[in-house]
C-alpha cells in the first residue's frame, strides 16, 4: 500500500472517531459487517440526524440527552451479557447433522496377526483405495473393513477408512476410526487430521482446531493448514466467550460472598449491642424476666397480692400477719439479689406460678424449705416479719404434729 492510500485511510479513521455516525452511511455497510465480524462494537445510529445533514444542530441535543439515561446502563449491560452468554454468533456454514449409524466394525484386537494375514490385509487395502478413487465409496468401506479384520492393529487402515467416511458425510463414524488410529499410534498425523476435519463438519470448532494443530506439529500439510486457518478464529472466539463468562460468574460469586459476610457482621454487631444493653440494664431493670410469676401485684392469693397480706383470709400459716395494711415495695423485691436468684430455680418459679393461679394449692408447698424461705424473705419487704398469727408456727418451720396418745396414762 502506497503512502497516499495510507494517508487517506488515516484521515478516514480520524473522521470516524470525530463523527461515529458516519459509519451508518448505507454505502459503508460492507465496512460495518467486517468490523462486527472482528468483534467490534458499532455506536448506535443517531435518531435525529442523517448522514448528509450538518451535525452542528443535533450535536447539542444528543449530548444533552445523554445525561438522562445514566441510571440505566447497568441493567442494559447485564441484559447484553445474558444475551451474549445465551447466544454466541458463530458462522455455521458447512456444518452437517451428526450421523447416527452404528459404530463401524473395529476388528478383534486380541487376535494374533500372522504375516499371511498382513499380506492379505495389504491386498484388501489396495483394492479399497482403488475403489475409493473410482468413487465406489460403499465398496471401499467394505474392503477397508475386511483389511481391518485381518490386521486390527494397523493405525493407517483406520485413518484411511475414516477419510472414506468423511467423503460419505459420516463424521461420527470417522471420529470412531480416528480415535482407534490415535490410540494405536499417538503420532498418527492422518488420524488427527481426519478427526479434526470430522469435528469441523459437526461444528466442534475447539476440538477441530486442537486436532488440526496437533496434526500440523507432527507432519505439516498444506491442506491441514488451510483447514486450521478456517477453524481457529471460531475456536478462539468461543474460548474468549467462555473466559468472559467465567469472569462474570466469579465476579458475581465474589459480590454474593461479600454480601453474606456483610450481613453476618451486621448480625453479630446487632447481637453484641443487644447483649451489652442487657448487661448494662442489669437483672433488676425491667423486672423479673417474663414478668413476676402470675403478675405482681394482683397475682398472689389474698388481697390480690402476697399470701396473707391485706387481711387475706386463710393466709399461709406462718405467713404475714393477717390484715396487714399497705402495698409491697416492688422495687425492693425486684432489686433483692437473693429473691431474684431464688426465682431462677425452675422448681420455685413453677410453684409460685401454680399458687398465683390456684391459691388453694398453697398448702402443698408449705413444707418445701425453698418456698418457705423465699416467702419469709419476701414478707420482710412488706414491712412484716417472719412470725405468723397466733397458733401458727414460725415461718419456714413445718407445722407441729399433735402428740400421739399411746394409751399408757
Amino acid at each position: 500500500m502506497d503512502a497516499q492510500n495510507v494517508a487517506q485511510l488515516q484521515a478516514f479513521v480520524q473522521l470516524c472517531r470525530a463523527k461515529p455516525e458516519v459509519l451508518h452511511d448505507p454505502q459503508l455497510g460492507f465496512l460495518r459487517d467486517w468490523m462486527e465480524s472482528l468483534g467490534a462494537s458499532i455506536p448506535p445510529a443517531p435518531t435525529s440526524a442523517t448522514p448528509g445533514s450538518t451535525q452542528e444542530g443535533p450535536t447539542p441535543t444528543a449530548s444533552a440527552s445523554k445525561p438522562t439515561p445514566p441510571p440505566e446502563p447497568e441493567p442494559e449491560s447485564s441484559e447484553e451479557e445474558e444475551s451474549e452468554e445465551s447466544d454466541l454468533d458463530i458462522d455455521m456454514e458447512g456444518v452437517i447433522e451428526r450421523d447416527t449409524d452404528p459404530p463401524p466394525d473395529m476388528g478383534d484386537e486380541s487376535i494374533e496377526v500372522t504375516e499371511d494375514m498382513m499380506d492379505q490385509s495389504n491386498d484388501k487395502r489396495a483394492e479399497a483405495q482403488a475403489a475409493m478413487n473410482e468413487g465406489e465409496k460403499d465398496k471401499a468401506i467394505t474392503l477397508w473393513t475386511e483389511a481391518i479384520r485381518l490386521n486390527p492393529l494397523s493405525a493407517p487402515l483406520f485413518a484411511r477408512r475414516a477419510s472414506c467416511f468423511l467423503r460419505m458425510n459420516k463424521p461420527n463414524a470417522a471420529i470412531h476410526d480416528c480415535d482407534r488410529a490415535v490410540a494405536l499410534n499417538p503420532d498418527s498425523a492422518a488420524g488427527y487430521k481426519w478427526r479434526g476435519k470430522a469435528h469441523k463438519l459437526l461444528g466442534h470448532w475447539e476440538e477441530a482446531a486442537r486436532d488440526l494443530a496437533t496434526a500440523q506439529k507432527i507432519d505439516y500439510d498444506d491442506d491441514t493448514y488451510l483447514l486450521l486457518k478456517e477453524v481457529q478464529p471460531k475456536a478462539q472466539r468461543i474460548q474468549e466467550h467462555r473466559r468472559k463468562k467465567e469472569r462474570r460468574h466469579e465476579e458475581k460469586e465474589l459480590k454474593a460472598r461479600k454480601k453474606r459476610v456483610r450481613k453476618a457482621k451486621e448480625a453479630q454487631e446487632k447481637a453484641k449491642r443487644e447483649q451489652e444493653e442487657r448487661e448494662r440494664q442489669g437483672p433488676s431493670a425491667g423486672g423479673f424476666p417474663g414478668g413476676f410469676p402470675g403478675g405482681f401485684p394482683g397475682s398472689f392469693p389474698g388481697m390480690g397480692g402476697f399470701p396473707g397480706a391485706g387481711g387475706a383470709a386463710g393466709g399461709m400459716p406462718g405467713g404475714m400477719p393477717g390484715g396487714m395494711p399497705g402495698m409491697p415495695d416492688i422495687n425492693k423485691i425486684m432489686s433483692d439479689p437473693e429473691i431474684m436468684a431464688a426465682f431462677q430455680d425452675p422448681e420455685v418459679l413453677a410453684a409460685f406460678q401454680d399458687v398465683s393461679q390456684h391459691p388453694e394449692n398453697l398448702a402443698k408447698y408449705q413444707s418445701n424449705p425453698k418456698i418457705a424461705n423465699l416467702i419469709a424473705k419476701m414478707s420482710t419487704k412488706f414491712g412484716g416479719g417472719p412470725g405468723g398469727p397466733p397458733g401458727g408456727p414460725p415461718m419456714g418451720d413445718p407445722p407441729a404434729e399433735p402428740p400421739v396418745d399411746d394409751g399408757l396414762d
